[in-house]
């Protein structure tokens, strides 16, 4: 069986869902890789290698939709599951039109994201 690698990637523009996801994710077992923006996603992604990313729809500069459409393009990349997340009560719209994987929505609970982030870990190796 393969060896789930544990880094994760995170890109949001709110500092303090970058915290809160850090935190979490780390007690859980991750190394969380956080960015600001979602500039140069290709060539961050291809660095870290994680095992799934977590994607704000709202995230500077093209945002997430556009940025999920561009690593799904990516055949290197195309196999990381993708979770959208945001506050708008289109998220799951989104999430299909960005060819997500799945999506979160915002605010969400700690343990949403702990299932969710989990769930799609195990999708990652299988």
């Amino acid at each position: 069986m393969q060896q789930l690698n544990r880094r994760i990637i995170v890109f949001d523009d709110e500092q303090d869902i970058l915290s809160i996801c850090e935190m979490v994710l780390e007690d859980a077992g991750w190394e969380v890789f956080t960015f600001n923006t979602c500039n140069d996603i290709v060539a961050k992604v291809t660095e870290i290698d994680p095992s799934i990313i977590l994607i704000d729809q709202r995230i500077p500069d093209v945002g997430g939709v556009a940025s999920t459409q561009l690593l799904k393009r990516t055949d290197s990349l195309k196999h990381i599951p993708v979770i959208l997340f945001s506050a708008t009560d289109k998220i799951s719209v989104l999430a299909d039109e960005a060819g997500a994987d799945t999506y979160l929505a915002k605010p969400f609970e700690i343990l949403d994201l702990e299932k969710i982030v989990e769930v799609y870990a195990k999708s990652s190796i299988a």
